[in-house]
């Protein structure tokens, strides 16, 4: 009897292990794609559009995560290839999902009403806003290295400093006895540059603004350029001002005030050559009044200014509708981020496409239905890394409390099976010893 009950139960135990392992391990296919993608590799980092392209590469096409998918912290993956956001997660909010260079797919949860961060350019380190917290992708550690209120802009080319924008206005007005006022709710905010790894920061003299809206390093790190509204009634009407400076010191070298038609062109407003500041520029209903769908119908150009004058020059590139920045080039061709502007988020879509100098747009990354930003490591940007696989999220990259939910009713089916048999064992007749 001894030898009959302990069988089942032997067996029992190593089906659930062996189911535990399974549910753990990747799909053999996911592995094989992935070597068979690393075999194409090349030393210099070159790209193949055709047949998929090298590891590494910024996919073609992502998809949404499973709803139980893994964050960072649960288990870390490695350097993103790229970051998009989307509310069709567990959260039903504003996410972050990762998707790794080897096609893993994790969740970076959100705080509410915290925005959306930074992307370090080797896609390592994701930078909070306004908590000051940098997240290591590759470890699932988080750690507070910049001052809380802090809004991050701009990383610097070589990914050690970042250009971001504390609010200095007081939250409460308070009044003295005699109801005078005795703080100011409109205060100039500060234009900082933030290494976010050793926890210094230094103020940028652009002047004073109200609120900063965009900021951009030159190809060399030793200029800065800066936008927002100078001041209160500049921000009522939407008029912004541009400022070129070196972040070192001395003030600023120009400033061109941009109306209320042209913006910043992005983080990634310096042209590669370092002689061209990009801007978008638009035609349709301007200022705060618009409403959504007014705003949605803007045809956007992109101009030029140079960097050394502030003046105009070259010629605009037609970039249609919904675009909403320049995050990089691919040689002379700038490659914009567009979102998709529809009644709700739930409904818009994220896109990469490059931009030739006829208006042709060619689109390099589709995110899913659903996304509302975008964003790609600077080092594949500026190799022009586009074309890797489209890689799909694996059901099997699950935290541990999805493990323990489905192994929870077979531990239960064992456990009750021991306990019949353990039963039956006490209630069976002695056998005879005839």
């Amino acid at each position: 009897m001894g030898q009959i009950g302990g069988r089942p139960r032997r067996t029992a135990v190593v089906g659930v292990a062996l189911g535990l392992v399974a549910l753990s391990a990747p799909p053999a296919t996911a592995t094989t794609s992935t070597a068979a993608v690393s075999t194409r590799s090349t030393s210099t980092g070159a790209v193949s559009t055709a047949a998929g392209g090298a590891a590494g590469a910024v996919p073609t096409r992502v998809r949404d995560p499973w709803l139980w998918q893994a964050t960072v912290g649960q288990r870390p993956a490695g350097p993103a290839v790229l970051v998009f956001f989307t509310e069709r997660t567990r959260y039903f909010e504003s996410t972050g999902v990762l998707v790794d260079r080897d096609g893993a797919y994790r969740l970076i949860p959100i705080g509410i009403a915290e925005g959306h961060g930074l992307l370090s350019p080797d896609g390592r380190h994701y930078l909070r806003p306004y908590v000051g917290e940098l997240l290591d992708l590759t470890t699932g550690r988080q750690r507070r290295t910049v001052s809380i209120g802090v809004y991050p802009i701009a990383w610097s080319p070589d990914g050690q400093q970042v250009l971001a924008t504390r609010d200095n206005d007081d939250d409460v007005i308070t009044y003295g006895p005699d109801n005078q006022q005795l703080n100011d709710p409109e205060k100039p905010d500060d234009l900082l540059v933030v290494d976010p790894f050793r926890g210094t920061e230094r103020v940028v003299d652009v002047g004073a603004f109200d609120t900063h809206t965009a900021a951009a390093w030159s190809p060399g790190g030793d200029l800065v350029a800066a936008t927002g509204w100078p001041d209160a009634p500049a921000r009522l009407a939407d008029r912004q001002r541009l400022v070129v400076v070196d972040p070192a010191g001395g003030g600023p070298r120009w400033q061109v005030d941009l109306g209320d038609r042209r913006i910043l062109a992005g983080p990634a407003a310096w042209h590669p050559d370092g002689r061209r500041l990009a801007l978008l520029a638009f035609d349709g209903c301007a200022g705060t009044e618009c409403t959504a769908e007014e705003a949605a119908a803007r045809t956007w150009r992109i101009e030029f200014l140079d960097a050394a004058t502030g003046h105009a020059v070259g010629q605009a590139l037609p970039a249609g509708t919904s675009v909403s920045g320049v995050i990089g080039w691919r040689g002379d061709d700038p490659v914009l981020r567009y979102v998709s502007k529809t009644e709700q988020d739930t409904d818009r879509q994220a896109m990469l496409a490059a931009l030739s100098p006829d208006g042709d747009r060619e689109v390099l990354v589709t995110a899913p239905v659903g996304s509302t930003d975008l964003m790609v490591p600077g080092d594949l940007l500026t190799r022009a890394a586009f074309g890797g696989p489209e890689p799909r999220p694996s059901a099997f990259a699950a935290p541990l409390w999805v493990y323990l939910t489905l192994a929870a009713p077979v531990l239960l089916a064992v456990a009750l099976l021991i306990r019949r048999r353990r039963r039956r064992r006490a209630t069976d007749p002695p056998a005879s010893s005839a």
